[in-house]
């Protein structure tokens, strides 16, 4: 066969293989369906076990290697029983499939622009994008009914926790719906042609700087100018049309506003990924076959192991803790209130009587929402 023959090959399996992944999509839609009115639970990592074996045989028959199989199907099973929660959940809620207004940090190509592409493109037929300055702005826009959503960054793995998030959740009336996890690859980019050496200011938000603090450090000379996001610091890169101006950010983001990558891979760790939730006006409920999580503060006191007292609660009643985070409580000094993440449905009986529980030996409880999990763990083979 010729190049063009071969290439051409080539495209036309690749047509082919799009055309199975969507199929296949629309199969495990149709599952989600069956398995919520047979009250089944949306994952079966038995059957997914059973799937893997059986793939990774016929792959070596065909050639293929085990690892490669199962790199695949774990993108597979993740987009499929994402999809399933989202369609169960918006079946259980009524949710509008049609169009939805999501508040966000920046504007189009921030990272937080992309986030909310990712979580709601399995919801809404279309995005109405209201980008913000701040966060205030963002939850504000909610709150006041301008934004049916908004979308938030509360934690990064490189950066730690995002402080003025947890702040603002102790004070508004909206509820978490929520939670995204997504990979953040930092890249320095800048005007075509840009020399690095030449460079002496750097543009992007101050969360992205200090992830990326250690890169930073190793330059000499150059002055970091914090942006209110990342899609702010591509745009004054791009306006003011300096090559010693450079900002950090997403390749893809920066593709938008003509900036071109100058260096990658620029985070503290190489695992650099950020957990973003999703707050509305109204709560929602979780399907019993989702996995859910619940975010709830309590303010336990100053009294000697008031916060043990507390968490002892929790273990009583087989509540798994994913997160414990503490924030100073403003006017109160050296007090702190405690935001505490579970494994656990609002609905549940175990749920409940633990929060009763906490109720009567703490100062303060506030549940903060109960929403689905997005921590699809990867089936492994058992051989």
């Amino acid at each position: 066969m010729e190049l063009n023959d071969i290439r051409q090959a080539i495209s036309d399996t690749d047509q082919q293989l799009i055309g199975l992944l969507a199929k296949r999509r629309s199969l495990a839609l149709a599952v989600a369906t069956a398995k919520l009115s047979q009250n089944k639970p949306i994952r079966d990592t038995k059957r997914e076990q059973e799937l893997l074996l059986s793939l990774i045989e016929k792959g070596k028959l065909q050639g293929l290697d085990a690892q490669y199989v199962t790199r695949i199907f774990h993108v597979i099973i993740e987009d499929s029983v994402l999809q399933q929660q989202a369609q169960v959940q918006g079946q259980l809620n009524g949710d509008n499939t049609d169009a939805v207004r999501v508040a966000f940090l920046g504007g189009q190509g921030s990272y937080s622009y992309w986030a909310t592409q990712k979580y709601f493109a399995r919801r809404a037929e279309h995005i109405i994008e209201l980008g913000c300055d701040s966060f205030n702005e963002i939850v504000n826009a909610v709150e006041t009914g301008h934004a049916d959503y908004a979308l938030l960054p509360i934690e990064n793995t490189s950066s730690g926790s995002i402080n003025e998030v947890y702040d603002i959740l102790q004070h508004t009336r909206l509820s978490i719906v929520g939670e995204l996890t997504h990979p953040i690859e930092h890249c320095l980019l800048g005007l075509p042609g840009t020399d690095l050496s030449k460079i002496r200011q750097v543009c992007s938000h101050p969360q992205v700087i200090a992830q990326c603090s250690q890169f930073l450090l190793g330059l000499t000379n150059v002055k970091i100018d914090y942006c209110d996001s990342s899609s702010a610091a591509f745009a004054k890169v791009k306006a003011l049309q300096d090559p010693t101006i450079i900002a950090i950010g997403g390749e893809e983001g920066g593709k938008l506003y003509g900036l071109e990558v100058l260096t990658r891979q620029l985070a503290n760790q190489k695992h650099n990924v950020s957990r973003f939730i999703v707050v509305a006006r109204k709560a929602v409920n979780v399907a019993k076959a989702i996995p859910a999580k619940t975010t709830f503060i309590m303010y336990t006191g100053q009294q000697p192991g008031a916060l043990v007292e507390a968490l002892l609660v929790l273990r009583q009643h087989g509540i798994s803790m994913s997160k414990l985070e503490s924030r100073p409580i403003p006017g109160n000094p050296w007090e702190e209130m405690f935001y505490v993440d579970v494994a656990a449905n609002l609905s549940d009986y175990a749920m409940t009587r633990a929060l009763e529980e906490l109720n009567s030996i703490t100062k303060f409880v506030k549940v903060l929402g109960c929403y689905p999990s997005d921590d699809i763990t990867p089936t492994q083979p058992q051989n």
